[in-house]
């Protein structure tokens, strides 16, 4: 468990930088881009929140499928923020191309969440 709030910790500092970073160093360098870096930036801080909720929900029940859930949470924060970050600084479209797969990574971070609570006894 300590993995993944080390993990959630590094990600909320990240976030609000990468943030910061986006509104101030680069807002001339990604012009036409900066709706990418901000939807990066915003997917971002929500699902850090989320894998702190999942280790919250680990704390109380003790269930394996709650920290699963952080983990998916953080490898779709890891591929799908990380594409967008990428894509709008480079302008490497072909870096959109993996963003999906973080998308489908979140997706299962939430069944996972979903279903760990319905079934946590």
């Amino acid at each position: 468990m300590n993995r993944i709030l080390t993990i959630g910790a590094v990600f909320g500092f990240l976030a609000v930088a990468f943030g910061a970073f986006g509104a101030h160093a680069l807002k001339d360098l990604l012009a036409e881009r900066i709706t990418v870096y901000e939807t990066a930036n915003r997917y971002h801080f929500y699902h850090t929140f989320a894998i702190f909720v999942s280790i919250f929900l680990y704390s109380i029940f003790q269930k394996k499928n709650f920290l699963i859930s952080g983990y998916l949470f953080a490898a779709g924060i890891f591929i799908f923020s990380g594409s967008l970050y990428a894509l709008s600084i480079s302008g490497i479209r072909i870096l959109g191309a993996i963003t999906p797969i973080g998308g489908i990574l979140f997706l299962a971070g939430w069944a996972t969440l979903g279903y760990s609570v319905l079934n946590r006894e």
